[in-house]
């Protein structure tokens, strides 16, 4: 019987290897209108609606967390000196539709409601 050959480690075949040399990009962990978003430059995010129009810059100071090729620096709450600037592309979006259907069993009751929360498309710039 013939020997079987033996199995090439992770290592080797080359399928952790490239793993280890991927580019750190930078990212932020930011609060944007009470709720937290992960950003990296160049994401396109939908946030609750913001009171700003169609091309204008924002900047978001609510930086809980700061991550790139110098470390990883945490906030208490906030880091300081820490900025997100974003630039608005849609002020008008909607979200899916959410039905709300309720029934009552033998009585002949339904009702059904439909709801569509309007957001603010935004592009991220830089994290400063």
């Amino acid at each position: 019987m013939a020997a079987k050959p033996l199995k090439k480690s992770r290592f080797e075949s080359g399928r952790l290897r490239s793993k280890l040399f991927i580019k750190f990009v930078m990212y932020a962990i930011v609060e944007i209108a009470g709720q937290q978003f992960k950003v990296e430059a160049g994401n396109e995010i939908f946030v609750n609606r913001l009171a700003a129009a169609n091309g204008a810059d924002v900047e978001f100071d609510k930086v809980l967390l700061v991550a790139g090729d110098a470390g990883v620096k945490v906030g208490t709450p906030y880091v300081d000196g820490a900025v997100v600037k974003a630039t608005v592309l849609d002020d008008n979006a909607k979200a899916d539709k959410v039905l709300v259907f309720k029934k009552i069993r033998r009585k002949g009751f339904q009702k059904c409601n439909g709801h569509r929360q309007k957001l603010t498309k935004i592009q991220i710039n830089a994290i400063a």
